[in-house]
């Protein structure tokens, strides 16, 4: 059993398919060299394979990870790096390279961490240079 993601034109996720083994070729039929291939023309839409087990770039069995996460609707799929990403909640973010997930620009509180939430309007409304809010104290925490 293998996980399949289908990709429309602006490379966003639209559908996730559990479909036939990538190793199973025994009833591909032969004028296509790969299920992504069959899948892709069945749906008249790019389709790659994901990784049920690959989150942040880590395989959660100790595996290789595989195209940085498990693919999500409408999440993004990256061709530059052939990886997939969570869909993107707010506008600052950016992507860390290193666990292929959005991460906020300013770094959370290291005090209390889990007392703070991110407001992307305190962000955007900071005139810093460079911007050092964002992150608040949730409202049972003030």
């Amino acid at each position: 059993m293998a996980h399949y993601a289908f990709i429309d034109e602006n490379n966003i996720v639209v559908k996730v398919i559990t479909g036939v083994d990538e190793n199973d070729t025994t009833n591909l039929p032969s004028e296509f060299s790969s299920w992504e291939e069959f899948y892709s023309d069945q749906e008249g839409l790019t389709c790659k394979r994901t990784s049920y087990n690959t989150i942040n770039n880590t395989h959660l069995l100790d595996g290789t990870p595989f195209r940085g996460n498990y693919a999500s609707k409408s999440g993004l799929y990256d061709t530059v790096n052939d990886v997939f990403l969570p869909e993107k909640i707010y506008d600052s973010w950016v992507v860390d390279e290193t666990i292929w997930d959005y991460v906020a620009p300013v770094n959370k509180p290291a005090v209390n961490p889990e007392q703070y939430k991110w407001n992307e309007q305190a962000y955007q409304d900071d005139t810093a240079n460079p911007k050092t809010e964002g992150w608040v104290l949730k409202p049972e925490h003030r």
